[in-house]
This record gives C-alpha cells, sequence and structure tokens, in this order.
C-alpha cells in the first residue's frame, strides 16, 4: 500500500466522505497465483514469483487499495504450523493443516510457540525482508501484522466440530487453549512490528467467531479477540464473511474500526449494529457476482448497492470477503469503474 492509500484509508476510517467510495480487495493465495499465471506452490515457494504476483496486481489496478497488501502468508497453515500441525501441499490446492488436539484434554498440554522460530513464521518474516527494497522502489510499504484469529487458530488444531462442541462440553480446557493462542498471537504481532516499524495496522481472520452465539462470543471471542488487538496501531482491521449478527455490535469494544464481511448482511444492517462506528469493507458477492458473473451483472450489483445506501461514508466497496478464486481482470475494472460512475451520480 502506497502512502496515498493509506492515508485514503485513515480518512475513510476517521469518517471522512470522499466524492466516491475508495476501492479495495483482501487478496492472497486463493486469487492471486493462478490469475498472474503461476501454481500456488511456485507463490509459497518461490519469492520472485510472490513479489512479481503482487506487482503485477497494483499494476493492473492502481484504482484499488489491496489489503493487506503483499501478504506474506501459507494458507491456513502458518500460524498452526507454529503449534507443530503438519501443513500438506499441493501443486495447485490451498494447502490445510492437520489436526495436533485430538481431544479437550489434549489442549491441557498446548505451549505457546515462539513466533521468532516457530513454524512457518520465520519464512514469512524472511520473504517480507528479501523483497522489501524491491516493494518499496515500487512505492509501496509493508502496513499490517496479519494473522489467523484465536478461534480460527483453535478450530484448525482441533477441527472445527470438535471445537465448537468443546466450548459447549469442556469450557475450561478450551479458555486455556484460547488463552494460550491469544499470548502466542499478541507476540506474533508485536514481532512483526518490530521488524517493520512501517506496520501501523492489525489485519486478523477469524470466520469462526461467525458460528457462535452473541453469548458465547462475548464469553469465548470477545476478551481473546481483545487481547489480539490490543497493540496500539491506527488500523485494526477484523475478516470475518461468516454471519456477523452476533459479534457486530461488540466489535467497536475490541477496538475493530474496519470489517470486511460477507452477504448474509446488508450495509444498512452492518452500519446500524456496529453504531456506524466501524468502516465496512464490502460487500459484492463474491462468486455469483464478482467471479461468475457478466461484466454487467459487476455494474447492476454495485449500482444496487451503492443506492440502497443513505450514507456512503466509511464504505470501502469490495466484495464480501476476500477476493475468491477465478475472478476475472474484467470484472474487477467494472466493479472499479461502477463506483466511480455510481457515486458520481448518487
Amino acid at each position: 500500500m502506497n502512502d496515498r492509500q493509506w492515508d485514503t484509508l485513515i480518512n475513510v476510517i476517521h469518517g471522512e466522505k470522499l466524492s466516491s467510495p475508495p476501492v479495495g480487495f483482501i487478496i492472497d493465495s486463493p486469487w492471486l497465483p493462478k490469475w498472474a499465471g503461476n501454481s500456488i506452490l511456485d507463490y509459497f515457494t518461490d519469492e520472485r514469483v510472490f513479489l512479481e504476483d503482487n506487482l503485477k496486481a497494483i499494476r493492473t489496478f492502481p484504482e484499488a487499495i489491496f489489503l493487506p497488501g503483499f501478504w506474506s502468508e501459507y494458507g491456513m497453515c502458518t500460524e498452526p504450523s507454529a503449534f507443530g500441525a503438519v501443513s500438506v501441499w499441493e501443486e495447485n490446492e490451498f494447502p490445510f493443516a492437520r489436526k495436533v488436539i485430538q481431544s479437550p484434554a489434549d489442549a491441557e498440554r498446548i505451549e505457546k510457540p515462539n513466533p521468532r522460530k516457530d513454524g512457518l513464521l520465520p519464512f514469512v518474516i524472511k520473504r517480507l525482508e528479501h523483497i522489501q527494497p524491491e516493494m518499496e522502489k515500487a512505492g509501496h510499504r509493508i502496513r499490517f501484522a496479519v494473522a489467523r484469529g484465536p478461534l480460527n487458530i483453535a478450530s484448525f488444531l482441533m477441527g472445527t466440530t470438535e471445537f465448537l462442541t468443546a466450548i459447549k462440553t469442556d469450557p475450561d480446557p478450551m479458555h486455556r487453549l484460547l488463552g494460550v493462542i491469544a499470548d502466542f498471537l499478541e507476540e506474533w504481532i508485536a514481532v512483526q512490528q518490530e521488524r517493520f516499524p512501517s506496520i501501523d495496522g492489525i489485519l486478523i481472520l477469524d470466520d469462526i467467531v461467525g458460528f457462535i452465539s452473541r453469548r458465547d462470543f462475548e464469553i469465548f471471542g470477545l476478551p481473546y479477540l481483545k487481547k489480539t488487538f490490543s497493540a496500539d496501531v491506527a488500523v485494526k482491521f477484523f475478516h470475518n464473511d461468516a454471519p456477523c449478527r452476533a459479534s457486530a455490535p461488540l466489535l467497536p469494544e475490541i477496538g475493530v474500526n474496519l470489517l470486511n464481511f460477507g452477504i448474509q448482511h446488508t450495509l444498512a444492517e452492518m452500519k446500524e449494529w456496529t453504531g456506524n462506528r466501524i468502516t465496512l469493507v464490502g460487500n459484492i458477492p463474491p462468486r455469483d457476482i464478482l467471479a461468475a458473473g457478466t461484466i454487467e451483472d459487476v455494474q447492476q450489483a454495485v449500482k444496487d448497492m451503492l443506492f440502497a445506501l443513505d450514507d456512503h461514508s466509511r464504505l470501502i466497496v469490495s466484495c464480501g470477503g476476500g477476493m475468491p478464486p477465478e475472478v476475472p481482470t474484467e470484472n474487477i475494472r467494472a466493479l472499479i469503474y461502477a463506483v466511480q460512475k455510481w457515486s458520481y451520480a448518487y
């Protein structure tokens, strides 16, 4: 993200209404390598491919803000690998992490990893160190510390069904597990900030909060996300493209000021539930419209979304979630064009 885009992001978060809402997308391995003509495994293992694919995106769509920008990640394996999860790789499939907790009692033996040494985390840092000079030469800087959230990591270590069941049947070991994960995440974010002083934002991704009730979120989500987001930064960005009704009203208490959500709710609903205190990133349907729709479908969806809103402040137009696989160049350009066209007509 360059300085102009960062300033725009900060202005939108502060509630300034621009002549046209910005366009922004979360981009990572599900979309970027194939769009750029490379395999997923090459993207993960070849720093030159990683750099060139990201540079291609920012040069093809200079009007869009890519969040977090040059995201150094290894799919869902990044943080679970630090807890000892085996990472399974295919040439053109997304990697996955095998479970390391077979029963709630196993959670008692989980120890906090060292984010400077364990799993894939040193590789995340080294990749950014190696490409940083060319990234900055292109006018971009490392702005965000990024991690999966505490419930998300717990679900990979245990299995989603097993974790969600255990918060009901074995709450004490689950609190211990989430506490260890949150302590680890706080340190992992600090390591990223220490190495890259240009970081002034945090991106946490945790869809599992969308599968629990308001009460369970207050007990098992709120305290651990608060700790995860505790660093003093200007942007606290949360991604949850599962249902948000239960968690949305509590996100300002956590400190979240930027939210990427799914298509289960409208922008108007999200503005109401968050008290219009959070900048929303969304929420054109990612698969059915942005990936599979025509140019006309994309433009109509943007028009309908913008005209349904009374207030265009605290809005970054995007898809509902991260950029999905198979989104073509022409549909992204159609979205950018439609935002500019229909904002001025509004």
